[in-house]
């Protein structure tokens, strides 16, 4: 049995759990769609070429996605094509509804940092320690990130509800005080 046969047994439930989400977080990163399919095949075949195991195989593959993601980024040429396709920031389906392409729209805009966050905090269920090892950063400044994040998309998100919040941009009617028991 060789390397890539070993490998297989606990690279291919990763992949089948990771992969859409690695796209999404390349996407994040600033690649094309194809360009982050094209990191998440050498990602893996990367990790197929592995001796074992890693001890967090999550972590260790969100790690060398990223590694893999910014060193394709550096590339004049690809920096030019991806410029080019930077108005179609995510795969747009012919009916879109409002909010949906809001939220998309709020998450193109937000800084890159962000961005990132909040992608490996809510697609990849990661902790913020996590994603503070990942990003090697600390916990703190990726929950800092997280919070900012969200707070520039929920403004930009124009009055959208968000669960138990109220809708944002709505006038707030405040009341006189009844006067005092004489």
């Amino acid at each position: 049995m060789n390397a890539t046969e070993r490998n297989g047994s606990w690279c291919q439930p990763l992949y089948e759990a990771k992969a859409a989400g690695l796209v999404l977080y390349g996407r994040a990163l600033g690649l094309s769609h194809s360009e982050a399919e094209d990191v998440v095949q050498e990602t893996f075949m990367a990790l197929l070429q592995l001796p074992s195991q890693p001890d967090e195989p999550e972590h260790y593959c969100l790690r060398a996605f990223r590694n893999r993601a910014l060193n394709y980024r550096r590339s004049l040429w690809r920096r030019l094509a991806r410029e080019w396709e930077s108005a179609r920031w995510f795969e747009r389906g012919a009916e879109l509804e409002q909010s949906e392409a809001e939220a998309m729209r709020g998450l193109a805009e937000l800084p890159a940092a962000q961005r990132e966050v909040i992608v490996l905090k809510i697609w990849h269920e990661l902790t913020f320690e996590a994603i503070g090892n990942v990003l090697e950063i600390s916990p703190n400044t990726a929950a800092g990130r997280y919070r900012y994040g969200l707070q520039k998309l929920k403004v930009s998100m124009k009055g959208a509800a968000y669960g138990r919040d109220e809708p944002v941009g709505e006038p707030i009617t405040i009341l006189e005080a009844p006067s005092p028991f004489a």
